[in-house]
C-alpha cells in the first residue's frame, strides 16, 4: 500500500474544497499564528515527522458536517492520516456527492454506518460486524462509514441521508472504555470523538496495531494542540510520544 501524504489525503482535498467554495475565509481561533498545512497546528509545534500510517485492511468512509473539515480540533483528520483507505464526504441534505453513493456500492466493500443502535430497528443493529454476510458473497472489506460532526448534526444526517438507510448498522458498546478526548467535550460521556470511534472500529475488525496506533495519534496531537492553546511547554519525551513511536517502529 502507497503511503498517502497528509497533503494529498481525503479530509485534506476535502477541507481545500470546501475552502475554494467560501463565500468569506474561514477563521480559526489562533489562525493568526499561521498553521502548517500537513497537520494544522502552528509550526513550532508541528506533527508532521511524528504521524504514523498503518496498512490495515478495513477502510473509512467520513461523512463530514459542513465545517468540521475546517476545524483545526477535527479528529477525522487524524482518521485520514493513519488509515490510506480513507474517504471524506461534505454531507448536504439536498445534494449528494456521487462518489459516496458509488463507494457503498463497491463490491469490494462491505459498508456499516456506525451509530448507536438505540435510535434504529433491531432487526438493522449489529455489534460484530463479522456476523453479517455479504449481499453478494465473496471476501469483503469492512467499510466503517462514521458520520463526522457534532452530536446534533450526526443525529440529522442520520435521519436525512435515505441513501444509508439500507446498510446495517454496528452499534458500538465501549463500556470498558474511557474516552480521552479534551478538544471539544460532548454534553454526554458516552460520547467519543470520530478518531477514538474509528479506533474501536478498527479493533473490532481484529487490525489492534492500527487501532492502537490511532488512539496514541490522537493523544500526541492533543498534547500539541493543547500545549499552544494553554501557552504550555511541550514534552516530547511524554508517555504518549513514547508510545507512538514505539507502534510506529513496529510498522
Amino acid at each position: 500500500m502507497q503511503s498517502v501524504s497528509a497533503s494529498e489525503h481525503a479530509v485534506s482535498r476535502l477541507r481545500t474544497t470546501r475552502l475554494a467554495a467560501s463565500a468569506k475565509p474561514f477563521v480559526a481561533r489562533g489562525s493568526g499564528l499561521g498553521r502548517c498545512a500537513g497537520c494544522r497546528l502552528t509550526a513550532s509545534h508541528c506533527l508532521c515527522a511524528w504521524r504514523p500510517q498503518t496498512p490495515t485492511r478495513a477502510g473509512v468512509c467520513l461523512i463530514m458536517g459542513d465545517i468540521e473539515a475546517l476545524k483545526p480540533s477535527n479528529t477525522g483528520w487524524l482518521v485520514a492520516d493513519v488509515v490510506a483507505d480513507t474517504w471524506a464526504f461534505k454531507w448536504s441534505r439536498t445534494e449528494v456527492d456521487p462518489g459516496l453513493p458509488a463507494l457503498l456500492a463497491d463490491p469490494q466493500w462491505q459498508p456499516y454506518l456506525v451509530f448507536p443502535g438505540e435510535f434504529v430497528p433491531p432487526e438493522r443493529v449489529v455489534t460484530d460486524f463479522r456476523h453479517v454476510e455479504p449481499a453478494h458473497g465473496g471476501a469483503r472489506k469492512p467499510l466503517f462509514v462514521l458520520l463526522d460532526g457534532t452530536w446534533s448534526e450526526a443525529r440529522k444526517m442520520f435521519r436525512k441521508s435515505p441513501y444509508l438507510d439500507h446498510l446495517p448498522v454496528l452499534s458500538l458498546h465501549p463500556e470498558q472504555v474511557v474516552s480521552n478526548y479534551r478538544l471539544r467535550r460532548s454534553f454526554r460521556e458516552s460520547h467519543f470523538c470520530t478518531s477514538e470511534v474509528a479506533a474501536l472500529c478498527l479493533e473490532l475488525a481484529g487490525e489492534s496495531h492500527a487501532a492502537q496506533t490511532l488512539a496514541a495519534w490522537l493523544d500526541v496531537f492533543t498534547a500539541h494542540y493543547l500545549s499552544i492553546k494553554r501557552s504550555t511547554p511541550l514534552d516530547i519525551a511524554s508517555e504518549a510520544h513514547g508510545r507512538l513511536q514505539a507502534l510506529r517502529a513496529v510498522d
